[in-house]
């Protein structure tokens, strides 16, 4: 558990104010995260990684010269908003470009594409490597489907040493994904961890029992066996991550990561074995890292990376950097090198956005709207705990404290853009965004979509008719299924979200009054996502754990069936203030 927390929902916040007063001689705060506080190079790619926050010292703790230049942080286990993600990449980007890199994970690659995709279309040139690195999540033969653990490192320190070598964003590029495709990771632990504010941990272990193949976001692992030995894990470890030695391999990067319990002491009790095994394998072991790189809160746990180096991935691994939290030869380095950021000059773009006109039948609509979402954030807090427990069936827990986060800033900024005068449409736009922003993950950035989308359908003109909503609702449905790639039948809220839209519409079309027919709507989309507990996970964080997932239903369809139903009682009421 967190011990030193005040209110877990600003744990985030205040972890990373105190992050930048402790480091400010290497870091920034910025929108989304963090920075080098030196200016990118004009001529060199800027590198910037993310992702959820309780993985210290990923992800932050990585930004600085011969490692990345700006770090994405979501909240805890939750991935960056694509907002986040694009505001840190604008705040190093330079005409040379930006790499993003980071873990395979479903909430991740959303958000990051979305922000990529942005990024491209204003002129910036954009990649990404996702790291796949863990072997026990998926086969050889899907490695694209594989989460990205410990291996991060070796991946972000071979784009950082590419980028800082002036080459160009396709060179960049194609070096982190071949140290990608050469890296290799296992993960194990003996206890689970517990999110701040949380009473329960995500997961358990039983007593002298060790789960294999977990991730670092409190999911449980994929297998359970008998509680090892440190040489016992250790030739578990070094026996399946050299099933994947490619042909000709004799030079490895080790990475023993410590998940936050487990101590360096421990990990050094275990190295002796690993370093003999390997050794034993014919392999030249390349100045290896034992300590805490990617770790869980407080998880008891361990992994193993390796890394197959050819010469320039070892040229990489060796080079120097000077991070809060990795410094390795850090006397290669010109540490005062570079241009220092105008933060004054930095912060005054982030000027709060422009509410834009609308006529007077829409401002009036937005009393219902605000309430609507008020209703929404009523029923998460009511249900948040509920929803946890559901989540952690097959997943990391995470689901309930998530859309409490966004339910909350959805709420409190539809309240904001009503007092400064916003049509529905861009009261609903403008909540989505905020909810993508605190929510982050997977269904944060579903939601924040669908929201944006309701919003830039009924527009800020009219008042917003049953007709008109109707088709808001199918605009947020194909936002949705285009951005998250579900389809009904995958285990996620699409199986809920397409029968409310198809219901909604058919009960419009029949001449049924608004409120009518989202009631209707809703008691459909409540059996479908009851419905999915026949169903067994395609995509997110419960793919892994198919099994686990059948006879209980999908968190995100429940979810978003209570919300559905919430919102019902507002349409009833009378009159539009």
């Amino acid at each position: 558990m967190s011990y030193l927390r005040n209110d877990p929902t600003r744990f985030t916040d205040e972890l990373t104010a105190g992050f930048v007063r402790a480091n400010g001689d290497l870091v920034r705060r910025v929108e989304g995260g963090v920075a080098r506080r030196t200016r990118t190079p004009e001529t060199q790619v800027a590198v910037v990684i993310g992702g959820g926050s309780g993985h210290y010292p990923a992800f932050a703790g990585l930004v600085g010269p011969g490692l990345a230049h700006g770090a994405a942080m979501g909240n805890v286990f939750a991935s960056p908003s694509a907002h986040q993600v694009y505001s840190v990449a604008k705040a190093v980007a330079t005409p040379a470009g930006v790499l993003l890199s980071y873990g395979n994970y479903a909430g991740d690659v959303l958000n990051f594409d979305q922000a990529q995709e942005r990024l491209n279309a204003e002129g910036i040139p954009c990649r990404t490597v996702r790291v796949t690195d863990d072997v026990f999540s998926a086969g050889e033969d899907e490695r694209e489907k594989r989460r990205g653990i410990a291996g991060d490192l070796v991946v972000f320190r071979v784009a950082a040493w590419a980028a800082e070598q002036g080459r160009s964003l396709e060179e960049v590029e194609a070096l982190a994904a071949r140290a990608n495709d050469r890296t290799v990771s296992l993960g194990v632990a003996f206890s689970g961890c517990t999110l701040p504010g949380a009473e329960e941990p995500l997961f358990t272990v039983p007593a002298g029992r060790m789960a294999v193949g977990m991730g670092i976001h409190g999911e449980p692992g994929i297998d359970e066996v008998d509680l090892p030995t440190a040489e016992e894990l250790a030739h578990l470890f070094v026996d399946r991550l050299l099933a994947e030695r490619p042909d000709g391999a004799d030079r490895v990067a080790v990475i023993l990561n410590g998940l936050g319990s487990v101590k360096t002491e421990e990990l050094f009790v275990a190295y002796t074995t690993i370093a003999d095994l390997l050794e034993g394998a014919g392999l030249t072991i390349v100045e290896p890292e034992v300590g805490e790189y990617a770790t869980s809160f407080e998880m008891a746990g361990a992994s193993l990376t390796l890394t197959w180096l050819d010469e320039e991935l070892e040229q990489a691994w060796r080079s120097p950097a000077y991070t809060p939290a990795y410094r390795k030869g850090a006397g290669g380095l010109d540490l005062a090198a570079g241009e220092q950021v105008d933060e004054e000059a930095a912060a005054e773009e982030a000027a709060a956005e422009e509410i834009p006109p609308a006529s007077d039948d829409s401002r009036r609509a937005v009393g219902r709207v605000v309430r609507a979402i008020t209703a929404i954030r009523e029923t998460i807090d009511r249900e948040a705990d509920a929803l946890g427990r559901l989540d952690a069936v097959a997943g990391d827990g995470d689901h309930g404290i998530g859309m409490q986060r966004g339910a909350t800033a959805a709420d409190a900024a539809a309240r904001d853009a009503a007092d400064r005068g916003a049509g529905a449409g861009t009261t609903l736009a403008l909540a989505g965004d905020a909810w993508a922003d605190k929510a982050g993950g997977t269904s944060g950035a579903l939601w924040g979509a669908a929201l944006r989308a309701l919003g830039t359908s009924l527009g800020d003109d009219a008042a917003p008719s049953a007709e008109r909503v109707a088709e808001a609702v199918a605009a947020a449905r194909d936002a949705v299924t285009r951005f998250g790639k579900a389809e009904v039948g995958d285990k996620t809220l699409v199986d809920a979200l397409v029968p409310f839209t198809d219901s909604l519409a058919a009960h419009v079309g029949n001449g049924e009054a608004l409120a009518v027919a989202w009631r209707a709507a809703a008691a459909d989309a409540t059996a479908a996502a009851e419905a999915t507990a026949d169903l067994l996970p395609r995509l997110g964080r419960a793919r892994p754990h198919v099994e686990k997932s059948r006879g209980t239903p999908d968190p995100g369809a429940v979810s978003l069936a209570q919300t559905l139903t919430a919102v019902t009682a507002v349409l009833a009421e009378g009159g539009d203030e």
